[in-house]
């Protein structure tokens, strides 16, 4: 991920429904932030799963000036130092020159989520990045999408730069139906809602972990003819220890065409989860069986 410190302003915030936020990001800094663009550069398409990392002070105040990249790059969550949150951005306007992140929320729990909901207009806010690894491909037999709220602004932002002749199936695990937001989809792809009942950190562990609703959904689902092109982002036990090897071993995706990753985990904060994908990291790497 680029070392790179942005300064953008909020333009506005839209309530999507009542588990989402959305904030718009411009201002000066609109100009130098770079897209990524994955392994196509000449043409306008950026990556649908383009991510950054603000910069929050975990008392509410202001973050300072002069702050080095380098040194945020940890984010360690230690008393008193700036803390890193993870945000897919979810659409990329360079005419109204605007970035649309959308937040989960669920009442004054966390650190980002309240933050959205009392974000002003002129606010400051800094960003490192993007990064990112994964656009949909134009010529892939079909597409399997599968996410949480967390995975749904990267799944939005890729049905909506699908071609109008793909072919696909998308499940997206809510809270329930008013959390269902609009979305652009071709004709040929099939979205399907599931509920489980309540926020992804509020609900029992008989709808969550092992037992989320996502996890049936992906595997009952009908395998079409062709290799797909697979986009599963969410929880981590639900991703990483439910449906990966489904994904990788049962079905034999190759990885090329399989993005596959936990964008959190229950229980964890941001700092907690980063320690916790390393330690998983280490252990395939000397475990490669697993």
């Amino acid at each position: 991920m680029a070392k790179r410190l942005n300064t953008m302003q909020v333009v506005r915030t839209e309530r999507l429904s009542p588990h989402f936020m959305r904030v718009y990001l411009g201002g000066d800094g609109f100009d130098e932030f770079s897209p990524v663009r994955g392994r196509d550069e000449v043409t306008a398409d950026w990556d649908t799963d383009m991510y950054v990392k603000i910069v929050f002070m975990p008392d509410g105040s202001e973050v300072p000036d002069g702050l080095d990249p380098d040194e945020l790059r940890g984010g360690t969550g230690q008393p008193g130092k700036p803390v890193l949150r993870t945000y897919t951005v979810r659409r990329y306007d360079p005419v109204a020159r605007e970035l649309a992140i959308d937040f989960v929320v669920h009442g004054d729990e966390g650190l980002a989520g309240p933050w959205s909901l009392r974000a002003q207009p002129g606010e400051t806010v800094r960003f490192i990045g993007p990064g990112s690894g994964y656009r949909p491909r134009e010529d892939a037999p079909w597409h399997l999408f599968a996410c949480d709220e967390a995975g749904l602004p990267a799944v939005g932002a890729a049905l909506e730069a699908l071609p109008a002749t793909a072919r696909g199936q998308a499940f997206i695990e809510v809270a329930g139906p008013d959390d269902e937001l609009s979305l652009t989809v071709p004709e040929g792809v099939e979205v399907t809602w599931l509920h489980r009942g309540g926020g992804a950190g509020e609900v029992g562990d008989d709808v969550a972990g092992d037992n989320a609703p996502l996890i049936a959904a992906v595997r009952n689902a009908a395998w079409w003819d062709g290799e797909p092109q697979v986009f599963i982002h969410g929880e981590a036990q639900v991703v990483m220890h439910n449906l990966r090897g489904y994904i990788r071993k049962e079905r034999g995706v190759r990885a090329a065409n399989a993005s596959i990753s936990g964008y959190w985990r229950r229980g964890h904060t941001e700092e907690g989860f980063r320690q916790w994908k390393a330690d998983l990291r280490a252990s395939e790497a000397t475990n490669p069986a697993q």
